[in-house]
């Protein structure tokens, strides 16, 4: 793909080594904020790999089974069309531990304000000191996504509203599916 970092191989002669990224988040749902870091990312590597946090104390509203099944379905369709190698995996501990697993040299994290950047400048830093080989790459949300968190379109569904502008259609499709007959309607 071209873009690929040269490490010495045997012989001192350089070899073509995989960029591989991992973009960590709950995905609980993935939204169209998600997908346009996708689209961003995957010029950036060869490889992407999303990874669905998961936390023992947290009750997501979908399990880790159905927003792997969203990410195959709308980031993974996304990752392959434009010729990048694409995984999902879901990950209970440090996000460098499942980078450094995954043999991802970059952490993708989107931006979509300056207190996500005063927030995220933080965990870079944390990372860095963890895992120096592994670097954070922040991407701008493009500006018709930045408003979407998943948190909000969650309580937007919660109460029977329409999340078509915010999420892919078959994410929409399953958030109806969810809240039928919960919406108070």
């Amino acid at each position: 793909m071209g873009r690929r970092l040269r490490h010495p191989g045997a012989r001192g002669r350089p070899r073509l080594m995989p960029r591989i990224a991992l973009f960590p988040g709950s995905f609980d749902p993935v939204t169209n904020g998600h997908l346009d870091l996708v689209r961003q990312a995957v010029r950036l590597a060869d490889r992407l790999v999303l990874a669905i946090g998961t936390h023992p104390g947290k009750a997501p509203l979908f399990d880790a089974e159905e927003r792997r099944a969203m990410i195959e379905e709308t980031c993974g369709a996304l990752a392959r069309a434009s010729g990048c190698d694409f995984a999902c995996i879901t990950f209970g501990d440090l996000v460098v531990a499942a980078a450094q697993r995954e043999g991802a040299t970059l952490i993708i994290r989107g931006l979509r304000s300056a207190t996500d950047f005063d927030y995220e400048i933080e965990m870079a830093g944390m990372n860095a000191t963890m895992a120096p080989a592994v670097q954070t790459v922040f991407l701008p949300a493009s500006p018709i996504v930045r408003p979407i968190s998943a948190t909000l379109v969650r309580q937007i569904a919660s109460m029977g509203g329409d999340v078509s502008p915010f999420v892919p259609p078959p994410v929409a499709v399953r958030l109806k599916a969810k809240f039928a007959g919960k919406s108070g309607r």
